[in-house]
């Protein structure tokens, strides 16, 4: 993600593979060939809103469910934009429906133990000594 806005360095560089903002919004253009480069750009910018979000919560152990769910959406679209309009192999390349399946697997879970959902949940659920009517 951070590849996108320059942060590792400038478009040809050394293990940079996108560099810029533009060089996103082509790549993003060439997945979705059907709509404009100013319709890319606006695509390319709410998949990134998404992908933050997710990643923060996934991370985060916030609202798991969701996030998975939301993050499976967003790489099964990827997938299948690099399955019909780069070349078959590519999404199995960068293993895409892997991650997009897993995010699903993850979403069908029934608890996170660790996560601030779990905390959450007991801290509604425990009796509150001091408003307890014994």
């Amino acid at each position: 993600m951070l590849d996108r806005t320059g942060f590792f360095g400038a478009p040809g560089d050394a293990n940079v593979a996108l560099g810029d903002w533009a060089n996103f919004v082509a790549y993003t253009h060439m997945l979705m060939p059907y709509v404009s480069e100013s319709m890319a750009s606006f695509f390319g910018f709410v998949a990134t809103v998404g992908e933050v979000l997710c990643g923060i919560l996934l991370l985060a152990g916030y609202k798991i469910k969701y996030a998975a769910f939301a993050s499976f959406g967003l790489t099964l679209v990827f997938a299948l934009s690099m399955l019909f309009f780069l070349h078959y192999r590519a999404p199995f390349n960068y293993s895409v429906f892997v991650v997009s399946f897993s995010s699903l697997m993850l979403s069908t879970f029934p608890s996170f133990p660790w996560s601030i959902d779990a905390y959450l949940d007991t801290s509604h659920t425990q009796e509150d000594p001091l408003n307890s009517n014994n």
